[in-house]
């Protein structure tokens, strides 16, 4: 099936999301790829990038899963049976935004929340077990920007982080109140990228002319203040990782492969030998995979990127985009309607 997502690895099986048609379907996958079952989640978005978007979020037995039309189904990760759906767009006044909702839901306890933008129902939290309505929050009333959240856990409270087209959202998710909101705005309202924490401290980035801002949150996550700001990681969708106190990855605008202090937004080192694109991280080394379709194996050393090997995705067509994921030595990356296993340690 065609899409953009990344896979999801759990109950030692593969999940991933694709389109036939106008028709989004998770596939269910030994180790080895083969499959073992697919199962419809409802109506993708098949116009500009058509293809799925989300990941599918995996809970134990039950499986969560958001097309870009706004379908939303809770299905048996077991034998991809459908529990229970909804659509954000019919029942809370959610607007598919231009390239179709791009959300991957988080679950807190006994809570799914996802984004539906509209102006009632902005943020949602569904009950996980059955699908209704735990609590709403009006947010700021913005469309949302293609963002997967975060959850930060506090002494007193759980947070959740996202996006929505023009500011960063601070939301009890316990509740549903909106504790604070922080401007953030570019050229398109994109803003892909999750925003990453460490130590109370919350960093926030998109592309379209934009960069990313340290704030700071208060004690009990009820406040943000900024630290600093820059353009230089205006990363479109590529994200980003956090080793030691770095920052690394790479621009929209800034296509360099960047090292940025944590703690001050200085650009210590940076390189354009690879393509601008996606990043992850394991075991200290860094992953890069290029809009180009280049992969490289990266160990950041104290002044410099050393790529240690390198190789080129040529399987699967169209944008290389999604995420790749590591589990237990391999690394997998979708791409169009093939995923590729790499095998990356013994």
């Amino acid at each position: 099936g065609v899409g953009y997502a990344a896979p999801a690895l759990a109950n030692g099986k593969i999940y991933v999301s694709g389109m036939e048609g106008s028709t989004g379907y998770i596939y269910c996958l030994s180790n080895e790829g083969t499959l073992l079952w697919k199962s419809s989640y409802g109506q993708e978005f098949d116009a500009s990038y058509p293809g799925s978007r989300a990941t599918p979020v995996i809970d134990g037995e039950r499986l969560y899963m958001l097309s870009g039309m706004g379908a939303l189904a809770c299905m048996n990760s077991e034998t991809g049976r459908m529990i229970w759906k909804k659509n954000i767009v019919d029942e809370f006044g959610g607007i598919v935004i231009k390239w179709g909702f791009n959300e991957t839901m988080v679950v807190h306890e006994d809570k799914l929340i996802c984004t539906p933008g509209g102006t009632k129902h902005n943020v949602i939290a569904l009950n996980k077990e059955n699908g209704e309505l735990v609590w709403t929050s009006k947010g700021k009333a913005e469309k949302s920007a293609y963002c997967t959240p975060i959850l930060v856990d506090l002494a007193s409270r759980t947070l959740l982080v996202t996006h929505t087209s023009d500011h960063v959202l601070g939301i009890d998710a316990d509740t549903g109140s909106l504790l604070w909101h922080f401007a953030h705005t570019n050229r398109w309202s994109v803003h892909p990228n999750t925003p990453i924490h460490h130590d109370r401290m919350l960093f926030v980035f998109s592309g379209y002319g934009k960069g990313g801002t340290m704030l700071k949150l208060s004690e009990d996550g009820s406040s943000v203040s900024k630290v600093w700001a820059g353009d230089d990681m205006d990363s479109r969708m590529g994200a980003a990782v956090l080793l030691d106190g770095i920052l690394y990855g790479s621009g929209d605008n800034n296509r360099d492969w960047q090292a940025i202090d944590w703690q001050t937004g200085k650009v210590l080192y940076k390189t354009k030998e690879i393509g601008n694109g996606v990043i992850i991280a394991a075991n200290g080394f860094l992953y890069w995979y290029s809009q180009r379709g280049e992969l490289a194996l990266v160990k950041p050393e104290k002044s410099s990127f050393d790529i240690i090997s390198e190789t080129k995705l040529t399987t699967g067509s169209g944008q290389h985009w999604a995420h790749p994921v590591i589990e237990r030595g391999v690394l997998y990356i979708r791409r169009g309607s093939a995923l590729n296993a790499y095998k990356i340690a013994q």
